[in-house]
């Protein structure tokens, strides 16, 4: 009897099994297998999301749609570029990647999560640019004109946290940086103690570190601190938003970020695949780097879509990362060698 019962369950339990499987095989599939649109997931640094969401995204799906007849959809994610860096290293199913600084794509790489040539890419995988600004309140109360006068006694400082945010690495270099060009400008030789006594002085200066440029900004805005060192473009959309009355104070040399856009090839699938290669080529085309100086960055395709721009900086003595050799020595020599061993540390 306990035999014909151990029978009759293994059947039923079959029977079970296969209606499982069947009904299993009739569900229906994602919209990026069945042809009923595809997904893209982008991880991007703090500052990118106005441009993107606003400009590149909807440029792009329209492109698409018109071209191949499918819908192509955003979910994106923003933060510190250390901070994005290491959540797709710690498998986060991001497809694409857009970072504050090249130093984050090399290490993407190095974990074997990027595995095509970014650099092949227009520009050099570069997709725009910005300057490093200070903001300050409006009318200027504190007298501030340069990087120098950051180091004022009583001034407060809001800088964003260069462990978390690429663009806090950024500011260390534009500040240390500015000193070593104008030194160079006035005698023929940069002077690199008088960058460090500069970086030392403003860093004391210094009352919050937030974990991106867009946490700092929002402090900014609630009205803490008198000065906010960041890209161009924060200043120029709080005073496009008018919430916070500010002025953007243009050092006489300062620093252009550069930022690069990855495939994070790990995680693309071969359907998704034409979609994204697609889209990192539609961000250097005309129509995309229009989507970035609209929201306040500088093209890197189209110089003549900078000088249409009435808003971007006039900068005297400007610099970008291959003053210091490029980020593969900017790193080791100035952001930890200078910077976390003489600055932070004392």
């Amino acid at each position: 009897m306990r035999l014909r019962t151990f029978k009759m369950a293994v059947a039923v339990g079959f029977a079970l099994l296969g209606l499982t499987l069947l009904s299993g095989s009739c569900l229906p599939k994602p919209a990026s297998e069945s042809g009923g649109g595809i997904n893209l997931t982008v991880y991007g640094f703090s500052i990118m999301k106005e441009s993107l969401e606003k400009g590149v995204y909807p440029g792009f799906v329209a492109k698409w749609k018109s071209e191949h007849g499918t819908e192509v959809s955003f979910t994106s994610s923003f933060a510190g570029s250390e901070t994005i860096t290491n959540q797709i290293l710690q498998g986060v199913k991001a497809d694409i990647a857009i970072l504050s600084i090249e130093r984050d794509a090399d290490r993407l790489k190095q974990g074997g999560f990027v595995t095509t040539d970014w650099r092949s890419s227009p520009n050099k995988g570069i997709i725009n640019k910005t300057p490093f600004v200070i903001l300050v309140r409006q009318g200027n109360p504190k007298g501030i004109h340069d990087f120098a006068d950051l180091a004022k006694p009583g001034v407060k400082l809001i800088h964003p946290d260069p462990v978390s945010s690429g663009g806090a690495q950024w500011s260390v270099l534009a500040i240390y940086g500015s000193e070593l060009v104008k030194a160079e400008k006035q005698s023929g030789e940069p002077d690199h103690a008088r960058g460090l006594q500069l970086l030392r002085a403003v860093w004391k200066n210094v009352i919050s570190t937030p974990g991106s440029a867009r946490e700092a900004r929002t402090q900014f805005e609630t009205g803490f601190g008198d000065a906010l060192i960041t890209y161009e473009l924060e200043g120029l959309l709080m005073k496009e938003n008018n919430k916070t009355p500010v002025d953007v104070v243009v050092p006489q040399a300062t620093i252009f970020s550069e930022h690069p856009a990855v495939v994070v090839d790990r995680n693309v699938n071969a359907a998704k695949r034409p979609v994204v290669e697609a889209f990192i080529q539609y961000l250097s085309s005309e129509d995309a780097q229009r989507a970035f100086v609209k929201y306040h960055f500088w093209s890197v395709s189209y110089e003549n879509l900078n000088l249409e721009s009435k808003e971007l900086a006039h900068i005297q003595m400007p610099f970008t990362i291959d003053y210091f050799g490029g980020w593969g020595r900017a790193y080791p020599e100035v952001i930890e060698g200078i910077f976390k061993n003489q600055v932070q540390r004392k």
